[in-house]
């Protein structure tokens, strides 16, 4: 529970901006990683440089990050969120577990950036998301889908 305490400190910082915060945490993916925007089509083929100020990727970011602040305020009881997730993340979006690790490395540097998350924070989350995409890994393996 610490680790949960450690990150949702900060969350505020993130909830007051969730469209700008999410938009960030989305193109740095995919200026980091650019094979993941082909993922997401209805901004696939959006410029690198206009990712910033697209609202679809802003919508979307504050999605993904709404879905984050579920995850980390069910304080690890978080099967029936993964569950659901995994079904969609799996056979719908393709998202595999190697994108979760690679999407939250870029949350721990954005949270330190814009809300404060100091290094033990940032420990903490990324145990925390060690633990939601090993969940997530599990998951995936009970719908047959290999991560």
């Amino acid at each position: 529970m610490a680790d949960f305490d450690k990150v949702l400190c900060c969350w505020p910082a993130v909830e007051a901006d969730f469209p700008g915060v999410g938009n960030l945490v989305l193109t740095r993916l995919f200026e980091q990683y650019p094979a993941t925007q082909a993922k997401f089509t209805k901004f696939a083929t959006v410029p690198h440089s206009e990712l910033p100020s697209n609202k679809l990727v802003s919508a979307h970011g504050a999605t993904v990050l709404k879905k984050l602040g579920e995850l980390l305020n069910a304080r690890g009881s978080h099967g029936d969120i993964i569950a659901a997730m995994a079904e969609t993340h799996a056979n719908t979006h393709k998202v595999t577990i190697q994108n979760f690790k690679d999407i939250t490395e870029i949350i721990v540097n954005i949270m330190a950036e814009k809300a404060g998350l100091n290094g033990e924070g940032q420990a903490a989350l990324r145990r925390i998301m060690t633990n939601i995409i090993s969940d997530m890994e599990a998951n995936y393996k009970k719908i047959g889908v290999k991560g």
